[in-house]
């Protein structure tokens, strides 16, 4: 059975053929050949229309960070309709397929004991049940395998632990051995929050603008080897940040409160302001019909 890869689409190589030969045939006429020709890039554009239609997949990792070179990994492809065949890509290397004989919405690829060979970005695809139709790719995922072969990264903060709202810090990374992309992994994020490749001392920095008190917390590095973008070290050892809120400067409160006087005062005042400005209006209109009826009855 063959496989549709992402912008592909899947052929019918003997229906090609036989409108091909037609077409060429010495006893069919000149018009015949773009007949055929119109008649394949019709059913081309309906296959590639359906293509389309199907719902894209979804691929996730079982677990999703922390899986060690050995351990025991599940890809699982999430399907949006019943699919017959269910294929895994393993990029620029191979390909899994897996038949389902009942409806599921998701079907499992596992791995036991991962090695170097594992670890790569993967994709999923699938064919429904009811047709010949393949689905596009799923969005892909990483399997990153951690080899504690390589030593964990050193790890410094500046300035050290305590600081106030807004101040800009610096955690400092470094491996001069081995690190060819140093990332920076912070506690109850699942995923790295950032990312940069070594001077060539084999250190990074990483900044935090104007921190806040969101971004206390613990922060650890690790680095993919070089020549090994699917491979990470081992977590190195962590550094605390402590951000508290910047003080108010003495009187600033007084200051508010006086603000908020001042700012209550002018609104009174507009208001004020305003309903005079109606009354005076209302008044002056009144006069103007006094005296157009005190005029009206002296002419009478």
């Amino acid at each position: 059975m063959p496989l549709c890869l992402q912008g592909e689409v899947r052929v019918d190589l003997q229906t090609l053929l036989v409108l091909t030969a037609v077409s060429l045939s010495p006893s069919c006429s000149c018009l015949m050949a773009p007949m055929a020709v119109a008649l394949i890039l019709g059913w081309w554009l309906v296959a590639a229309s359906r293509a389309q239609q199907l719902p894209r997949p979804s691929l996730s990792l079982h677990p999703s960070q922390g899986v060690s070179l050995g351990d025991n990994v599940t890809l699982r492809c999430h399907l949006p309709l019943p699919a017959a065949w269910v294929w895994l890509y393993l990029e620029g290397r191979w390909s899994y397929a897996k038949y389902i004989d009942k409806k599921q919405d998701m079907t499992e690829f596992s791995f036991l004991s991962t090695s170097q060979e594992h670890a790569g970005t993967y994709l999923c695809q699938y064919q429904v049940s009811e047709s010949e139709d393949v689905s596009v790719m799923s969005d892909p995922v990483e399997l990153v395998l951690t080899d504690r072969i390589f030593p964990p990264p050193h790890i410094s903060l500046h300035p050290e632990e305590r600081v106030g709202t807004g101040t800009n810090v610096t955690i400092r990374c470094w491996n001069k051995d081995y690190g060819a992309a140093f990332l920076l992994h912070k506690d109850g994020h699942s995923a790295p929050i950032q990312r940069l490749v070594p001077d060539d001392v084999g250190a990074v920095s990483f900044t935090l603008f104007g921190v806040t008190p969101a971004d206390s917390g613990t922060y650890r590095c690790s680095y993919h080897p070089k020549n090994h973008p699917f491979l990470s070290s081992p977590l190195g050892d962590s550094v605390t940040l402590e951000v508290t809120p910047t003080p108010a400067p003495p009187g600033a409160e007084l200051v508010s409160r006086g603000n908020l006087v001042v700012a209550v005062v002018r609104d009174w005042a507009a208001v004020l302001i305003f309903a005079l400005g109606i009354f005076f209006v209302i008044d002056a209109r009144s006069l103007w019909i006094r005296r157009d009826e005190s005029l009206g009855g002296e002419g009478i």
